[in-house]
């Protein structure tokens, strides 16, 4: 059972038929539904908090009132009688606003939204996405080729920095939400990401982040830009079971074979290094330039190959 909070109230009030005032009405007075909450404090439900939420209505709908309703649900919770909550992708098909479904054309509608700096019609996009596409889904199929989009705009000439900048931070902004709301992380030693020194362009890395959380593996996050001499000692102290860097150009990729120097792995360094980027699926000969395993030439594989490299390092975890 998926029991994630990854819902806003505006999707939870479009999958059920009731108001998003009644919704918050109903949290003060009867403490039902329960929700979790971002760090800006808009609400966010689970799946499961979805079906009770249903259910409930379809009380109501049958002519129980509201009080009776909610206990009456937690009354057959405690008998165990609460029926299998309802996926995502079985209950809420109906939820989405758009006429084509597909991740294209999500694509292109979370395009428009943010080159005209709606954010608010952005936000709503990718929250009528999530009443039918899981948070991976939508990373590798449209957030991820929406960056890419963006960044090839910009080069183009078709949008200026200022609106590259305010698209790829209110992704930025979405996939950190998603990275703090993931479930618990294992207890065991973390991954360490890291953009090549003088590597700016930092949303694949945090794709990978948000990703690698939710299949629960431990993550710290170092952003752009690290020094190798800097990572060194922070490694020493840290102890990670992995590093992965991500270079985009070859400047970056130039700085980044010398990591060797500077991260020698000996008895007080145990850890694999692992690296990606852009560079290397148009110039792959700088493959072989860069001591580590190469996560490959997509967003998707690479998260399976540190997903397989992590449970090879923690088989009590399979």
């Amino acid at each position: 059972m998926n029991n994630e909070a990854v819902y806003n109230i505006g999707v939870v009030a479009r999958m059920t038929g009731i108001p998003e005032n009644t919704l918050r009405v109903w949290e003060r007075r009867y403490d039902f539904p329960a929700s979790d909450r971002t760090e800006g404090g808009h609400r966010l439900y689970s799946p499961h908090e979805v079906a009770r939420i249903q259910w409930v209505k379809q009380r109501i709908d049958e002519g129980m009132q509201t009080s009776n309703a909610i206990r009456a649900l937690v009354q057959v919770e405690e008998e165990g009688r609460f029926p299998n909550p309802i996926t995502a992708q079985s209950t809420t098909q109906a939820a989405m606003t758009v006429d084509d479904a597909s991740s294209e054309t999500i694509r292109a509608r979370l395009f428009e939204a943010l080159t005209a700096h709606n954010e608010t019609r952005a936000h709503q996009i990718i929250g009528d996405a999530l009443a039918t596409y899981s948070v991976e889904d939508i990373i590798l199929s449209v957030i991820g080729p929406t960056f890419t989009a963006i960044g090839e705009a910009w080069l183009d000439g078709k949008i200026n920095i200022a609106t590259e900048h305010f698209a790829t931070n209110h992704l930025r902004r979405q996939l950190l939400m998603w990275r703090q709301t993931a479930p618990p992380a294992y207890p065991v030693k973390p991954v360490v990401l890291a953009c090549a020194p003088g590597e700016l362009h930092e949303g694949g890395l945090i794709m990978l982040g948000v990703l690698l959380r939710r299949l629960r593996w431990p993550v710290v996050y170092l952003g752009q830009s690290v020094d190798l001499p800097d990572l060194a000692s922070f490694a020493t102290n840290l102890k990670p079971a992995v590093i992965v860097f991500v270079a985009m150009t070859e400047v970056t990729a130039q700085t980044l074979s010398r990591w060797p120097e500077w991260l020698p792995n000996d008895d007080a360094n145990d850890f694999t290094v692992a690296f990606g980027g852009y560079v290397f699926t148009q110039q792959p000969e700088w493959i072989e330039k860069i001591a580590g395993q190469y996560l490959g030439d997509e967003l998707a594989e690479g998260v399976q190959k540190l997903d397989n490299l992590l449970h090879d390092l923690n088989p009590l975890l399979r």
